[in-house]
């Protein structure tokens, strides 16, 4: 939900709220489904203290939610934009706090965790940060039965300065993960790592993770076309491509932040965003068709732009090429200066495999 940019922020929020609420009522969806949402802010997290008055509850009876509210502008102007994710079925949603800072999600024999809003401490270096929401992570996953190895999908972690911050994450993640069996020989998580303040002053790193404890072996594979991609852990880098999750009834896909990349990690097409934007969509093809699916099967994309001023042509590629996709496009500075634009993405296709748990 990405409002006019007229009025100022309370009147942008009130719009959105307005438009989500209108949403929810058009597609039949009863205030206990919501269960993830995520604020794209032009100011700062504080800001959100003026919507006492204008919140983005559905109502009565919605239960608790997963919130993630991060610093990256929409574009190309407004103060806000709201991604909600829900689900409702014929089985009842179970939701419950497992502890601050995550959600429990249970229906069916299915359980999900997710997990929003996890800040670095003021006065540790980014690495200490990392380390320490990771183990926040980890721990809770444990509650829930399951591990970070084996049952979580997908994170995104988000740094206030990219250039000062990156380094350090990414020492501290490959050295968690190593301690915790994710390593080159077994498999890492999908992952988005962006520049977008999530916290207070001091805060370095924030991170938002999507878990499924309990995952099956074989029900999860990992995506990539090794004819436009290597592993991003060739340059020491400790992400997944994109992951599939295989149910009974269809397969989820999770691409994770992807750029424009070539077969041997180098960056094609530097300070040209739009050429930038038609090889990383082409790469994001790519990997879908890898586990079966295909741009088609795309729910919705978040795009992140380094410079506003190349919003324009790249709003129009996107209109013409994915028109009625559900898209957000935020001001977010990707981890290489050279990277003009980098695009993350959801996919579900349907697909029948037996004796697996029904989504």
């Amino acid at each position: 939900m990405t409002p006019a940019p007229s009025g100022g922020f309370t009147a942008q929020a009130r719009a959105a709220a307005a438009a989500y609420a209108e949403a929810a009522r058009e597609l039949g969806l009863a205030p206990d489904s919501a269960i993830f949402r995520r604020i794209f802010l032009k100011g700062p997290a504080a800001r959100l203290k003026a919507l006492g008055a204008v919140p983005f509850s559905l109502g009565p009876g919605e239960g608790p939610v997963a919130l993630s509210v991060v610093r990256q502008p929409p574009l190309p102007g407004g103060e806000l934009t709201l991604l909600a994710y829900h689900a409702q079925g014929p089985r009842p949603l179970r939701k419950r706090r497992l502890a601050p800072g995550h959600l429990s999600v249970s229906a069916g024999g299915l359980r999900q965790v997710w997990s929003a809003g996890l800040n670095g401490r003021p006065g540790l270096t980014a690495a200490e940060q990392t380390k320490e929401i990771f183990s926040d992570l980890a721990g809770a996953l444990r509650r829930a039965g399951g591990t970070l190895a084996g049952g979580c999908v997908r994170t995104w972690l988000f740094m206030g300065d990219i250039a000062s911050a990156y380094p350090g994450m990414v020492a501290a993640r490959s050295e968690f993960f190593k301690r915790h069996g994710l390593t080159r020989a077994t498999h890492f998580i999908s992952s988005t790592g962006i520049e977008g303040a999530t916290g207070g002053a001091g805060c370095q790193v924030g991170l938002d993770a999507y878990s499924v404890p309990g995952l099956r072996p074989g029900q999860v594979s990992y995506l990539n076309d090794f004819s436009r991609l290597c592993r991003a852990a060739d340059y020491d880098v400790t992400f997944e491509r994109g992951t599939r999750v295989r149910y009974a009834d269809r397969s989820h896909y999770f691409i994770s932040g992807t750029a424009s990349i070539d077969k041997a990690g180098g960056i094609l097409y530097p300070g040209d965003a739009l050429r930038q934007l038609k090889r990383t969509m082409g790469n994001i093809g790519a990997l879908l068709r890898s586990g079966g699916a295909g741009p088609r099967d795309l729910m919705y994309l978040v795009v992140y732009l380094r410079n506003p001023s190349d919003h324009r042509r790249v709003a129009a590629y996107l209109e013409d090429n994915f028109g009625g996709l559900p898209l957000a496009v935020v001001r977010g500075a990707v981890c290489r200066p050279g990277w003009l634009v980098e695009v993350e993405g959801v996919a579900a296709a349907p697909g029948k495999t037996a004796g697996l748990p029904r989504f």
